[in-house]
């Protein structure tokens, strides 16, 4: 049982340190690390397209217009992150 315990200690700090490094990236890098993983999962998502093409036009729709948002936001106030 304290294995168990360990473990979830474990998976906790990894999170906690995931989230951290997520949160510290700026768009660009985020936009650098997208297209990197597209580039290397573009085999298996051509295999796979008839099963997941709505689910990624909606996720790239959504991705737009939170761009498009970010984009208004600074406009607005002046200010680039």
């Amino acid at each position: 049982m304290q294995e168990l315990s360990v473990l979830r200690k474990e998976q906790t700090a990894f999170e906690a340190d995931e989230t951290r490094l997520l949160q510290s990236l700026t768009i660009q890098e985020s936009a650098r690390q997208w297209l990197a993983w597209q580039r290397a999962f573009e085999p298996q998502l051509r295999q796979t397209v008839d099963l997941f093409a709505p689910d990624r036009q909606a996720a790239l729709a959504q991705l737009q217009f939170r761009l498009q948002r970010l984009a208004e936001w600074q406009k607005q106030h002046g200010k680039s992150l």
